[in-house]
């Protein structure tokens, strides 16, 4: 999708859901670390979920699994500028996102061609990045953790993870409004796998359409996260890469109860995934949701 399609899309009430591909420029992200470090490598692979089927592609040079640690700026913006810069030379068609909590590395992203900003921290990181977004009217996605990542699973806690989620949420759109941003512009994501226990995981899940209450589009990102491994019981030594299909189950459900973008590693299989709930949905009298409200569940 096209930055002028995707801008679209944001005013779009009947929007269809996106596919959100990761693209991690990293040496230690969870699933995929170290594969697309070279510009080369990661080009090749953002050309690749293009013709899969990726509507964005998010682009990252700090790892945010659980454990980690925070990296510099500078360190930031050498691993993702080279390939941010690449992949819009090649591909004018694809919203690009940089995947950044800081100001300084999502302004070097937008200037080599990014057109959005994911922040996980949902500017608490560094306020600065809700000023740079204001000023440069680009969209961003605001995203709930509770802790931070080299801490976040350390002892999940809530009284109600869907109503505290959805509380922060709505707190932090407003602050990023009193900062300039048109709220218009505004993704939110309720952070599934940041600072959560496996119950409160698939709790979010199962009540995502109380968060569209916030009236802004829902990103859903589970792609092959570790409470999907706990679930299906993968044993001692997981393997990311082997949670394809709960990873599909999960998008599945997340597209049937709401979600408007999916963050996604498989982009092929879970383009296929989306296409075949929303031929089931149909123009939305059908669907996932609608049976559930016959059955009274």
């Amino acid at each position: 999708m096209s930055p002028r399609d995707f801008n679209t899309w944001l005013s779009d009430r009947r929007r269809r859901p996106l596919l959100m591909a990761v693209l991690n420029v990293t040496p230690d992200s969870f699933s995929d670390g170290g594969r697309f470090l070279d510009p080369v490598a990661a080009m090749s692979h953002a050309l690749a979920m293009a013709a899969q089927g990726a509507d964005l592609i998010d682009v990252g040079g700090e790892s945010t699994r659980p454990g980690s640690q925070p990296v510099d700026a500078t360190e930031q913006i050498r691993r993702v500028v080279p390939v941010i810069r690449a992949v819009r030379d090649r591909l004018t068609d694809v919203t690009l996102s940089i995947d950044t909590t800081r100001a300084e590395v999502a302004a070097a992203a937008l200037d080599a061609g990014a057109d959005m900003v994911n922040d996980v921290s949902a500017g608490r990181d560094d306020p600065e990045l809700l000023t740079l977004a204001a000023r440069r009217t680009c969209p961003i996605v605001l995203m709930h953790m509770q802790g931070t990542p080299a801490t976040m699973q350390l002892n999940p806690a809530y009284s109600d993870v869907v109503r505290e989620v959805g509380d922060f949420l709505g707190d932090r759109l407003a602050v990023a409004a009193d900062a300039g941003v048109n709220p218009a512009k505004v993704l939110l994501d309720p952070g599934i796998g940041f600072g959560k226990t496996v119950e409160h995981n698939l709790e979010l899940l199962r009540r995502l359409d109380e968060l569209e209450a916030t009236g802004r589009p829902l990103v859903v990102g589970t792609s092959r996260k570790g409470f999907i491994g706990k679930v299906l019981g993968e044993g001692r030594s997981p393997d990311p890469s082997a949670r394809l299909f709960g990873t599909a189950a999960t998008v599945a459900w997340a597209v049937a109860n709401g979600a408007a973008v999916v963050r996604v590693h498989d982009v092929g299989p879970m383009a296929q995934v989306v296409r075949m709930v929303r031929s089931i949905q149909g123009d939305g009298d059908k669907g996932f949701k609608a049976l559930r409200r016959r059955m009274g569940d």
